[in-house]
């Protein structure tokens, strides 16, 4: 992976993804770019679920154009999910090219707390690297502390850490790239 383009999934503020374009540059270590493309999530909208079918959005980045090397990661403020759970926070191709990450269910306001864009800011990067991580092969970590670690529950991705543990990143390849971060591990 060379470079990473952040696409905006309908209404996302500016702010949100130069906050991720600095925080994915960081943690994988390569170029990131904010796209001027946005992606209508209006045709993956299900009214009997009140949600938009991630895999179908999914489907539609992969037809968008790109260079070779390039990964394209979709933010979006939409509900997602998949028809065999009743949401997902976000969800890529194994070993492609695409992820998506929904930050409706990391905001505090979702779960009637008090507004926190510091920790929507961690939720979104953590999760991003999650979805990220698919991409380039990584299955789901043992490890709760490991960016790769399964999260049913936004508390879940709280106890993540915005890295990857050392045998994710020696998996991914960014064991390279990530150096002195893998001492923490």
């Amino acid at each position: 992976m060379k470079l990473v383009q952040l696409l905006a999934v309908g209404n996302v503020g500016r702010p949100v993804l130069e906050r991720l374009r600095t925080g994915m540059a960081s943690a994988f270590g390569v170029d990131c770019e904010i796209v001027s493309a946005v992606l209508d999530p209006r045709p993956s909208y299900h009214p009997e679920r009140q949600q938009h079918h991630s895999s179908e959005l999914l489907q539609r980045m992969q037809e968008l154009p790109r260079s070779r090397n390039v990964h394209t990661l979709g933010i979006t403020d939409v509900d997602l999910y998949i028809p065999i759970l009743k949401y997902v926070f976000g969800e890529a191709q194994l070993g492609g090219s695409c992820a998506l990450v929904s930050f409706c269910r990391l905001r505090q306001e979702f779960y009637g707390l008090e507004s926190d864009d510091v920790l929507l800011g961690e939720r979104v990067l953590k999760e991003s690297m999650h979805e990220l991580g698919h991409t380039l092969n990584l299955r789901h970590c043992q490890d709760y502390r490991c960016a790769m670690a399964s999260a049913h529950a936004v508390e879940y991705i709280d106890l993540r850490e915005a890295v990857f543990c050392q045998s994710c990143a020696k998996r991914a390849g960014l064991d390279r790239v990530l150096g002195g971060w893998l001492n923490r591990w």
